[in-house]
Formats: C-alpha cells, sequence, structure tokens
C-alpha cells in the first residue's frame, strides 16, 4: 500500500510541477465562453454591496464609441464556494474575495488555455474598492488583449484570400471567410459581411503623413478625412454622404498596430436624412518608411441588433494587420 501511494504521489508532483519546482499550467483544459462573457468570482455579501457597485462601474462600464449603451463585458457572478471543476475554465475571471494582504495579481492559464484571470485580495471592503479603483485599468487591458487574441484565433479557421491587398498596400490582414470584396482599386479596398439586418464593413486606403499634423488636431483631420474619402466612395442612395455624426465628439485613443504607432478613433457615423447610423472604429496607422498613414477602418450597420460584439471583431480584424518589411 505505502508503494502505491508513493507511485501516486510521485505522479501528482510529476503533473503539478516543472523542473524549475514551479507550477506547471502545460496541462490544462481548454477554456469556455463567448467573447468578452467575464466570470466574477465574488461572494453574494460583497457582490451586493459597494465592492460589487465598484466592480460594475468599471467591468459594466458603457463601451466607447457605440450608439447605445453596450456594457464593457458581460458578467456572470458566482460565490467563491462554487468556483470549483469546470467553472473555473471561463477564458477571463476576475476573483475577488477578503483575506491576508493586500494585492491584486493578473494570472494567466491558472485553470485553462488560453486564460486570463485577475486575483484581488485585501483585508477589507475598503481595501477592495481601493484596489479596485488602482489596478481596474490594467485588467481591463489584460481582458481586451486576450479576447482579441481569441477573435483572431476564431477567424485563423477560415480566412478570405486577400493577397491582391498586399500587393497594393504591402499589408497582410486576417479577415473572416465571411466577408467579401466589394472593391478592391489601386486606392480604396472595401471588404463586407452580409447580417440577418444589415452588414458589418472593413475599409482600407492610405493619405500622405501630412494629413494629421499634431495630437491636439488629430480628431478634427480624422474626421476630415474620413468623411472626405467615405462621402465619395461609399454609394449611398438619394444624394446623402456617409460622415461622421456631428451630434457625437469621437473617442481618439494612442495605439500600435505591427509595433507602428496609430491614432484608435471610436464613434458613430450617419447618412444624413436617410435615418441611417452606426458604429465605427478608425485606426490611423503611421508608416514613416512610406510617408503616409494607412487608414484600416471597420463600421457596422445593423439596427435592429447590438453592437458590442460586432465592433470588437472588426477591431481584432483590423488589429490583426502586419505591414511587409
Amino acid at each position: 500500500m505505502k508503494t502505491i501511494y508513493t507511485a501516486l504521489l510521485a505522479v501528482a508532483v510529476l503533473f503539478s510541477c516543472n523542473d524549475s519546482g514551479k507550477k506547471d499550467t502545460s496541462y490544462r483544459p481548454d477554456s469556455v465562453g463567448n467573447v468578452n462573457n467575464l466570470q466574477v468570482v465574488i461572494d453574494n455579501d460583497l457582490w451586493n454591496g459597494p465592492v460589487g457597485e465598484e466592480i460594475r462601474t468599471y467591468f459594466a462600464a458603457p463601451t466607447d464609441g457605440l450608439p447605445q449603451d453596450e456594457p464593457l463585458f458581460t458578467m456572470n457572478q458566482m460565490p467563491v464556494s462554487t468556483f470549483t471543476d469546470f467553472a473555473r475554465t471561463n477564458r477571463i475571471f476576475l476573483h475577488v474575495s477578503l483575506g491576508k494582504e493586500n494585492k491584486v495579481k493578473i494570472t494567466k492559464n491558472e485553470y485553462a488555455r488560453p486564460q486570463v484571470g485577475a486575483i484581488v485580495t485585501a483585508t477589507s471592503k475598503e481595501g477592495l474598492i481601493t484596489l479596485l479603483q488602482e489596478k481596474h485599468k490594467q485588467i481591463i487591458d489584460a481582458f481586451h488583449d486576450s479576447e482579441i487574441k481569441e477573435r483572431q484565433r476564431r477567424t485563423e479557421v477560415s480566412m478570405l484570400k486577400t493577397d491582391s491587398l498586399k500587393e497594393r498596400f504591402g499589408l497582410d490582414i486576417k479577415v473572416p471567410s465571411a466577408y467579401r470584396i466589394s472593391n478592391a482599386s489601386d486606392d480604396f479596398y472595401w471588404m463586407r459581411k452580409d447580417l440577418k439586418s444589415g452588414t458589418t464593413n472593413i475599409l482600407i486606403y492610405e493619405v500622405p503623413l501630412s494629413t494629421i499634423t499634431s495630437d491636439s488636431m488629430a480628431v478634427s483631420e480624422i474626421i476630415k478625412m474620413r468623411d472626405s474619402i467615405g462621402g465619395g466612395y461609399l454609394p449611398v442612395e438619394d444624394d446623402g454622404r456617409f460622415i461622421t455624426e456631428d451630434a457625437y465628439a469621437p473617442y481618439l485613443f494612442k495605439t500600435e498596430i505591427d509595433g507602428k504607432f496609430a491614432y484608435e478613433t471610436k464613434g458613430t457615423w450617419e447618412v444624413k436624412g436617410a435615418y441611417m447610423g452606426g458604429p465605427f472604429v478608425n485606426f490611423a496607422v503611421k508608416d514613416k518608411d512610406n510617408d503616409r498613414y494607412v487608414i484600416l477602418e471597420g463600421f457596422t450597420y445593423a439596427p435592429t441588433v447590438q453592437k458590442r460584439d460586432l465592433q470588437f471583431e472588426l477591431e481584432s480584424i483590423l488589429r490583426s494587420a502586419k505591414f511587409s518589411k
């Protein structure tokens, strides 16, 4: 009996540690969950009080650039005691509890692969709230990056051939095969996917570096640029024009695409007088070597459905762009 016990113990050690004595995460089940579906692990008394309100303030905040309020993440709450076995396989999770120290830890592949988790512990409710206030952006960024990669992984299952895009713009981009090419001219590329009610669309073109002169002018210059291109190239009935909606100021961020600096703009578009509109995300990627900005834009027209996940798919596609060396 002792020999059998020793053998079982040895197997357990083999599967739980690597050569350095660290926890081995190579043996993990596949993670599950819809994109942007966040598992919140927190006991009911905390969830129903100020700590839960703080979580909802950040993680259920309205998504930037959408015409209607939609939460950043779709959250499912469960008590700590039920966070076992299959319940641990959600791709992103936030674990919040009282403990012996104040700490925030972001983990990878803790219980499944791929998986990103944020573990927040504090000695008091006030401490939990403080940590969430200080670290929510770091946690959200980690979740967002993880979900972009997952959405890109799903795209890779079946992709559209875009050889002409590489020939014209020196650009590779991973686009789902559900899209089709609507326009592939020398200076303008348009791909679209039909929905049950509406479409999602990808636009690619280039403009001179002088188009965007400074950070302080970037928003107005990007609006002017996209209104000129969209209004000139996208067909709209009854002499309308595809333009940036002027009732709401777009959101502007700085980011990178394939290691290159980019302005990221999120807002809404409209067709004047036609009661048509929807969200867009626009990346102006600075390509100094070729004296240009490469413009990558995704926009949705889907008047009867929620648009967060449609725009997220478009963002994941645009962020997959790779420039030829």
